[in-house]
């Protein structure tokens, strides 16, 4: 799609959005209590983001795994052993915005699972300070496959860019990255597998911006998409690639 009916398709749904929101009654879709009138056309509330949990630095310089235990049930997590060294070159950092628990993980599963589209404004918003974004940057997001995309109506990642785009004023190259062959479902992989099942999974179909590209998804588990799409642009002549997403999480996103 050319960049300027991007940006035309965007503002109208943005406009939709906001006839949407004069009739209907704003509720929280994540505690359904309602949305107060300043914080409209928000989907989620200012009270449910606060209960996200952000990621504590220090950070993993490349990898942005926090050297903290993480704030949600269990034993914690291991040891951090970045996979930074098994990355291509290109790939020289990745930041995400909160865990993938509680509320976080839900509204991840509205956006991929439920069709609400528009929560990825909310999402977006607590990316907004993330180190990869700053001057030069172009927003890149990750592909699906073109049977995904029909079945879901949108890409989830292409959402999270474009609602970047606007917050931070940074340029989206939608269409500069493609699949090259539709891949299974990540969540029940090893990492081993996740690495083989989207190894090549990815082409570049334009020229490179004259920025840094920063891909954009929704969730970090392992890093495997995340690398196999940098190593794309790295073939196409990008010298470096970063990478940011909302969630980061160590296990499956459960669709039920």
């Amino acid at each position: 799609m050319p960049h300027s009916a991007w940006r035309w398709t965007d503002g109208v749904r943005a406009g939709l959005a906001s006839v949407e929101a004069w009739w209907l009654p704003a509720e929280c879709l994540l505690c359904h209590e309602p949305v107060p009138e300043r914080e409209t056309p928000s989907l989620v509330c200012a009270c449910c983001r606060r209960r996200w949990h952000h990621l504590p630095p220090p950070l993993c310089d490349r990898c942005g795994e926090p050297f903290e235990a993480a704030p949600v049930p269990g034993p914690g997590p291991a040891p951090h052993a970045c996979p930074g060294p098994e990355w291509a070159p290109a790939l020289t950092r990745v930041r995400s915005a909160v865990w993938l628990d509680g509320g976080a993980r839900e509204a991840v599963h509205l956006l991929k699972y439920e069709g609400w589209w528009r929560v990825a404004d909310d999402l977006a918003t607590a990316m907004r300070h993330l180190e990869p974004l700053g001057p030069g940057a172009v927003l890149v997001p990750v592909p699906l496959g073109a049977r995904r995309a029909r079945e879901r109506g949108y890409n989830q990642a292409e959402r999270l860019a474009a609602a970047l785009a606007r917050i931070s004023g940074l340029p989206i190259r939608p269409a500069l990255l493609a699949r090259t062959r539709e891949t299974p479902t990540q969540t029940k992989l090893t990492p081993e597998a996740r690495r083989a099942n989207v190894h090549h999974a990815f082409r570049v179909r334009e020229p490179l911006p004259a920025g840094r590209p920063v891909l954009v998804d929704d969730v970090y588990t392992t890093g495997a998409t995340l690398d196999a799409a940098a190593a794309a642009l790295a073939g196409a002549g990008a010298p470096e690639v970063e990478g940011v997403t909302f969630a980061r999480g160590t296990g499956p996103l459960p669709r039920a």
